[in-house]
């Protein structure tokens, strides 16, 4: 059977220990506790899988999924762009979920919002009809909890495991395999799924129950919301007072003021181009998303509510398809 590589991730205790068991003394930990990170590799076995939804995350993700040596089936709502894809890495396509489903040891989903996620997975042509008992299905679409909570349930209802597992990295990390995956479900389900999203991760990590996933995605949101909103504070201030905004950047990224956000997004936020990420439209469905949950829970998240209101605008500009650093372009109107 060929075989793949899977390195650095994280398990729960039980998963820890069943995979350590299975290693060669000089590869397994001796650290005690429910975390363990991993720096060595670990042998997996290849899989059948089925990839539904081809979007700009979904495409290379799946690619990469056959890269590895998996035997992969894709489904997209339109169907030219699963032949196109067929086309790019070979595979197969199927014309429903449920097709693509039948006979797959994992089913990956990586879909647009909730309601996009039921209709691939539930009724007579969802993939929930057509999975085998036993197999895994990895949902992928940045959804609410209560939709992950509720696809759990089903598949625990029908005899499969389900892991919601959300990314960050956007779609330069799907197209280079070094996606941030953030998973919930039982200990048992992730270790079935943890080595399958080896093929497009560089960190996966179980952090609770069904539903954990997408709350920490939320939480990522969050967090980058306001990043997003100070630094395009910091560079408009900068322009302002006359600075030249490389020195400055040059200087205070390294420091505490450091970011992802501004390593990566200042020069092309300098240049006011704002074509390189994530859009405001999927942004303002995150932040809706963290905005009810919140509503839930009883969190209070000012800022966020108020970036949510800056990306409004950015909208009416004309800017629903830029990415998320075009809350500048708001500031120099």
């Amino acid at each position: 059977m060929r075989q793949g590589l899977l390195c650095t991730f994280h398990f729960g205790q039980r998963a820890l220990s069943r995979a350590s068991n299975s290693l060669p003394p000089f590869l397994r930990s001796t650290s005690s506790g429910h975390q363990w990170r991993r720096q060595n590799l670990k042998v997996v076995n290849m899989a059948k899988v089925a990839f539904l939804g081809l979007g700009v995350m979904g495409f290379p993700m799946a690619g990469h999924l056959m890269k590895k040596g998996h035997e992969v089936t894709v489904y997209n709502r339109t169907a030219a762009k699963a032949k196109e894809w067929t086309d790019k890495f070979g595979g197969r396509a199927q014309p429903t979920p449920k097709a693509a489903a039948e006979g797959q040891d994992f089913v990956m989903c990586c879909v647009g919002n909730d309601h996009d996620l039921r209709s691939v997975t539930l009724g007579g042509d969802g993939a929930f009809s057509g999975i085998k008992k036993g197999a895994t299905f990895v949902d992928h679409t940045t959804a609410s909890a209560e939709i992950a909570r509720e696809l759990d349930a089903e598949a625990t209802r029908h005899g499969f495991k389900f892991v919601d597992a959300p990314v960050s990295g956007g779609q330069a990390g799907a197209e280079n395999g070094v996606l941030t995956v953030m998973c919930g479900g039982n200990e048992d389900a992730y270790a079935a799924a943890e080595p399958v999203i080896a093929a497009y991760a560089r960190m996966c990590r179980l952090l609770g129950p069904a539903g954990s996933g997408q709350l920490t995605k939320m939480v990522n949101q969050i967090c980058i919301a306001g990043l997003v909103e100070g630094l395009s504070e910091g560079i408009h201030f900068a322009k302002k007072a006359g600075l030249d905004i490389q020195a400055v950047v040059d200087t205070i990224s390294k420091g505490a003021a450091q970011s992802w956000q501004m390593e990566n997004r200042y020069k092309t936020m300098n240049e006011g181009k704002f074509d390189f990420g994530f859009a405001v439209e999927w942004m303002r469905k995150d932040l809706s998303i963290c905005l009810a949950e919140a509503r839930r829970n009883g969190a209070s998240l000012p800022v966020t509510a108020l970036v949510d209101q800056f990306y409004a605008e950015v909208e009416k500009m004309g800017g629903k398809r830029w990415d998320t650093s075009s809350l500048l372009a708001r500031l120099q109107r």
